[in-house]
């Protein structure tokens, strides 16, 4: 057995402690004891459905409550969990199929596990020749014992972002699973005994699955799940669930903590007990010094401390954590010359208004190490910009395409992140930005989260829905367009104001502006499954209206040629 199994199947059930589920309608709390009787019975089940070691297991499941114990019996089965993309209520069932057969052709998966839910999706499966089992027939199987498993077996073939259409997976280890719970515990000063984490995060995506609900099953830690979109009916349910369960721990990419301001701002005296909450992770998505002072600033007077804000680096082929800033010091960024990251030079301390304010996302977890270009570690100079690389047990070893294994790590052991940034003179990471995201103007590399950013403080923009992009693979050099969601998208002088005043922002912070600003309605911004943006999809919208625009030009060229 590995370690990692022998925390889940053995520690943690003797913990006492345990999960709470369907909040705010129906909560429910079970110990991870009961969570694994429960999953004993669902491995039982897929004993006879012929899940053995080495098989993956699909799972079409949304609700926290009955995923502990299915990944948990898939585990008792040495086989692996891969989260599958949920389609939404009014999605195109056929496309959604066509990706997802793809994706359980790549693992080679051939039994799916689907929740209530998603009972709809069910005769697509059968008529593909897979296995489908929902979660109540899985729970009637008779209990038995897990199989041995080895540190190397795996246990999550994680989806990455945008892999759908084309999909890949990385490859999480037990060994990984492990070294990655050990390294989060220490950074966090996570206590199991003491600590509540809290969280509404998507469980299809490593942030939520890993930090909120693999890592309290592993530890044998308290934990309460909500669903995001329980969220996002009600942003109010976050302070509420840490207040009534006095929550220590929680985490957020920075839009959920846009909202949680706004929210925190027009609440009344004594709505929240915030005073508990002594570990609130930013990660996911570039945090904005000003969401950040924001919550603060709205949160005081329910007890949020201005020590409590963690600023986090991850990724899935990290298994989650890679940095995080000093539990207990509050978030610190960098003013950093905007010129000086344009042009991947060093990154020099600014005081000018134009500076460009970067978070300081901590010092490397213990176990993984980050290296800047293709300089050692011993040799790089502080502030050098340059691509960041990673090491350690935590890191994945291969991605599973449709064409087999690929391996992710050079010869020496090394991943390149494909982020931009730098290590500070204190050994902090800072990120500037995705590499094969960034906009080329003037020889200038403008990362589109700056741009972003911009945008979305215009009013009347939807908090973390705005998609800059170049306009390269439209054909048109050096350019680039900005696509935002607005609530009065569709009101002709609303939309007109918010075009104007994004150019305008945009032109004050960057010296240049974009050739086309579109507003568009809301929850129509192209985004993955884990909500980050899909520019190639957003650059759809833009061609589009380029288009549209291009027609309206020449139509009136030939209005004034005929008037002539």
């Amino acid at each position: 057995m590995s370690r990692f199994t022998r925390d889940v199947f053995i520690s943690a059930p003797a913990s006492g402690k345990g999960l709470v589920t369907g909040e705010p309608r129906h909560p429910v709390r079970r110990t991870w004891k009961e969570i694994h009787g429960i999953a004993r019975r669902m491995a039982g089940s897929l004993a006879s459905a012929g899940v053995n070691p080495g098989d993956a297991v699909g799972v079409l499941v949304g609700e926290p409550a009955s995923i502990a114990p299915v990944i948990q019996a898939i585990w008792m089965r040495g086989a692996s969990v891969t989260m599958l993309h949920q389609p939404g209520p009014r999605a195109d069932l056929g496309a959604w199929a066509e990706d997802t057969f793809a994706v359980l052709d790549m693992i080679g998966a051939k039994v799916v596990v689907a929740g209530d839910a998603f009972a709809r999706t069910m005769p697509l499966f059968e008529s593909q020749g897979t296995v489908v089992m929902s979660v109540e027939a899985l729970a009637e199987g008779a209990a038995i014992e897990p199989v041995d498993g080895d540190e190397d077996d795996i246990a999550f073939l994680q989806l990455t972002s945008g892999s759908t259409g084309m999909p890949k997976a990385v490859a999480i280890s037990h060994r990984n699973l492990h070294q990655n719970a050990s390294a989060m515990m220490s950074a966090s000063k996570f206590d199991p005994q003491t600590d509540v984490l809290v969280s509404w995060l998507p469980l299809f995506h490593d942030m939520g699955m890993i930090g909120f609900l693999v890592l309290p099953m592993q530890v044998g830690a308290e934990a309460v799940c909500a669903t995001p979109a329980d969220f996002l009916r009600s942003p109010r349910l976050w302070p509420s669930l840490i207040s009534k369960y006095g929550g220590t721990m929680t985490a957020g990419p920075n839009f959920a903590y846009a909202l949680l301001a706004r929210h925190l701002r027009t609440a009344a005296d004594g709505a929240f007990d915030l005073s508990s909450l002594r570990f609130a992770l930013s990660g996911a998505e570039p945090i904005d010094h000003a969401t950040v002072d924001a919550v603060l600033a709205a949160g005081a007077r329910f007890g949020l401390s201005d020590k409590a804000f963690v600023a986090a680096y991850g990724m899935a082929e990290a298994t989650l954590g890679i940095s995080f800033s000093e539990t207990g010091e509050g978030m610190r960024f960098d003013a950093v010359d905007q010129a000086a990251i344009e042009f991947r030079a060093h990154a020099a301390i600014s005081t000018e208004a134009g500076a460009r304010h970067l978070a300081r996302l901590g010092r490397p977890l213990p176990g993984m190490e980050v290296a800047v270009g293709e300089s050692p570690v011993s040799a790089a100079r502080p502030r050098m910009v340059g691509e960041l690389r990673i090491r350690g047990d935590a890191v994945s070893r291969y991605y599973l395409t449709q064409g087999g294994k690929q391996s992710l790590l050079d010869d020496g052991g090394w991943f390149s992140t494909g982020d931009i940034g730098y290590v500070t003179e204190s050994g902090e990471v800072v990120i500037c930005g995705r590499l094969k995201d960034m906009i080329i103007v003037g020889g200038r590399n403008i990362f589109p989260a700056d741009i972003e950013r911009e945008a979305c403080r215009v009013s009347g923009v939807r908090p973390g829905n705005a998609i800059a992009v170049a306009l390269a693979a439209a054909g048109i050099r050096e350019e680039f367009a900005v696509v935002v969601e607005a609530a009065e998208s569709a009101d002709l002088e609303s939309s007109a104001r918010i075009k104007n005043e994004i150019s305008n922002a945009v032109y004050a912070a960057f010296g240049v502006s974009p050739r086309l600003v579109s507003v568009i309605p809301p929850r129509t911004l192209p985004k993955t499954p884990s909500g980050k943006p899909r520019r190639s999809a957003t650059i759809s919208i833009v061609e589009t209206e380029l288009a549209i625009l291009h027609s309206r030009n020449n139509q009136r060229q030939q209005e004034e040629i005929g008037s002539s």
